[in-house]
């Protein structure tokens, strides 16, 4: 099979690769940190950036090992990936508040796995509050309470 890219669409295809790895706990300065799972194909991608002039993109250590450099973690990827974070943060800050106040509410030994119709719509209602005020004040008004509920 033979497959042909131009140098914009290689230099994406290293953006997806470096994003990919991010979200699977890689740090572009530190190949070590690049999971088993992932680190061949993504050597192989990232030593085949000269090939298809994205050179620029990459860099080596002194293992040979392939990394993304700044100029690839930086601009159109860093802002993807701050908004990745963000929305992560946000959906789970939520999610978990939520799920959190419905178990305070209904009894903490029922799984909110196997929640009912009305458990559920509750649950809902619980996340819109949470998602009103996120997108309202943001953290402003979040307290943690060390050792107690308020």
């Amino acid at each position: 099979m033979k497959v042909s890219f131009t140098q914009k669409e290689f230099s994406r295809l290293l953006e997806l690769v470096h994003l990919g790895l991010y979200v699977t706990g890689a740090r572009p300065d530190d190949p070590a940190t690049m999971a088993e799972r992932y680190a061949a194909i993504a050597q192989k991608t990232f030593g085949l950036a000269e090939l298809f002039g994205c050179a620029h993109l990459v860099e080596s250590d002194v293992n040979g090992q392939f990394f993304p450099n700044e100029k690839l973690t930086e601009g159109k990827a860093r802002e993807e990936l701050d908004g990745f974070i963000d929305d992560v943060f946000w959906t789970e800050l939520a999610c978990r508040l939520a799920a959190r106040d419905l178990r305070s509410e209904i009894g903490g030994t029922k799984a909110l796995e196997a929640l009912s119709e009305a458990d559920e719509s509750r649950l809902d209602a619980i996340e819109d509050t949470y998602w009103r005020e996120f997108e309202t004040h943001g953290v402003d008004h979040l307290v943690v309470l060390r050792g107690g509920q308020g």
